[in-house]
């Protein structure tokens, strides 16, 4: 009898450790990028991707066309924040909710782009184009050439995204809550494209 119930007091300490352990976890700000190499992402195409003093970089190659880095593990619910510096052209973006197949992703971008072009919009690759631009006077908040903060917030069918701490959108949206995906960031096709990013940390929700 004792040792039945030594048994299941085991089963009902070690269940309630698990428990303790997930809820621990839940909301845990993790460190995407590692600052020393590309572990835990993938490229697609022939695009560069790169860590140069500390720093990823993105930069245009040869072939002047799409390029991605994507997360080897998908998130549904999460909140991100990710720090860009773009030099040159900075047509890029941050990808969520996506897949990738050679170099043709289906998602959803919130957008990373020179001045007064949208910056913290959400485009729908593949899909329906652009869901949501912010207003162009919200574009001011962007600092071209300079370290900026992207903040990205999925929870169900609802998407916010701040730059430097100014909310740029809110977008409710069934077939973004339906999905869940990698994390991708992107080189825009046409070349003369450089964006650098550090400090990307992601927590789920």
């Amino acid at each position: 009898m004792r040792t039945t119930i030594l048994f299941f007091a085991f089963i009902l300490f070690t269940y309630s450790q698990s428990l303790l352990a997930q809820d621990t976890s839940k909301g845990k700000w993790v460190s995407l990028f590692n600052h020393q190499d590309l572990s835990g992402w993938k490229i697609y195409g022939s695009e560069k991707w790169y860590v140069e003093n500390q720093e990823l970089v993105c930069e245009s190659g040869a072939d002047k066309e799409y390029g991605y880095l994507g997360t080897e593990e998908s998130f549904k619910d999460f909140e991100l924040t990710v720090d860009f510096k773009q030099e040159a052209n900075g047509n890029s973006g941050v990808f969520f909710h996506s897949s990738i197949e050679g170099t043709k992703i289906t998602g959803w971008q919130a957008e990373v782009a020179p001045p007064n072009n949208f910056t913290g919009g959400i485009y729908e690759s593949y899909g329906r184009g652009w869901l949501i631009k912010p207003e162009l006077k919200k574009d001011r908040a962007l600092k071209m050439g300079q370290w900026n903060t992207m903040r990205i917030k999925v929870v169900g069918n609802q998407v916010t995204t701040w730059l430097n701490g100014k909310k740029m959108i809110s977008l409710n949206d069934e077939k973004i809550g339906a999905r869940e995906g990698i994390i991708a960031l992107q080189i825009h096709s046409g070349g003369g494209i450089k964006v650098k990013w550090r400090n990307i940390k992601i927590r789920k929700l």
